[in-house]
């Protein structure tokens, strides 16, 4: 008959050698750096990341300058274009493989530009799959009725490098595609987006802007560049 596995034990307490080996504690360190790597790898991945906002276009919601970060599980489960750079095989890089909840008029998001799947970028949804979206003189048209737009903010006409950007004002009326979101920069008269090269799918949506966390005003200067009242302002 076979002896249970607390005898085993009780034997190994007697004859005084250590029932569990004691780890080094270079390999403990090594193995809880190796499990946060792991950890901080998945949550970039599949929940939150940070980004930096290079550019203006989203004026004045998002400063050139802020750092925010970006829930990425909000929507489904979302397998990146790239991991590390790398696209292993078999995995179904770019597309979620479930679905949580469905992007809404007014979320600020994140995506993969169409034009240049190397870059990310980030706009407000303007227009939603079902959608007949229209420009007159700046004002926003959803199926022929105009709409509330407190993000919008406009730039005077002597100020801009150039009046062609004005044909952004007026456009349409185009109707949203399925599995397709129309979107547009806050600062429209400075923004690249919908108007001019077409809808976003679904598949490159990477997240929603959640908030700032840190703000550095570059451009201005100053003995310390950072803008404090910036910290934890939420995107909405």
């Amino acid at each position: 008959m076979a002896e249970p596995v607390r005898t085993i034990a009780k034997s190994e307490a007697e004859s005084g050698a250590p029932a569990v080996e004691r780890k080094s504690a270079l390999r403990e360190y090594a193995e809880a750096l190796a499990i946060a790597l792991a950890l901080a790898l998945v949550i970039r991945t599949f929940f939150v990341q940070a980004y930096k906002i290079p550019s203006g276009s989203m004026e004045p919601t998002l400063l050139i300058g802020d750092h925010i970060l970006v829930n990425k599980i909000g929507y489904g489960l979302r397998i990146p274009d790239s991991i590390f750079g790398l696209k292993p095989a078999g995995l179904p890089l770019g597309h979620y493989l479930t679905h949580f909840s469905e992007p809404r008029r007014g979320d600020v998001i994140v995506f993969v530009y169409p034009e240049d799947r190397s870059k990310d970028f980030i706009k407000r949804i303007i227009g939603v799959p079902g959608d007949t979206v229209e420009g007159r003189d700046g004002a926003v048209f959803i199926n022929g009725a105009r709409v509330s737009d407190p993000h919008a903010h406009f730039t005077a006409e002597s100020e801009l490098p150039s009046p062609v950007i004005f044909r952004g004002r007026n456009f349409g009326p185009v109707t949203v595609p399925p599995g397709k979101f129309f979107v547009m920069g806050d600062n429209r008269d400075q923004s690249h987006d919908s108007r001019f090269w077409g809808y976003v799918d679904i598949s490159d949506i990477e997240g929603k802007a959640m908030f700032v966390y840190w703000s550095w005003d570059g451009e201005n200067g100053g003995v310390v560049p950072i803008r404090w009242d910036r910290f934890g302002k939420a995107v909405d």
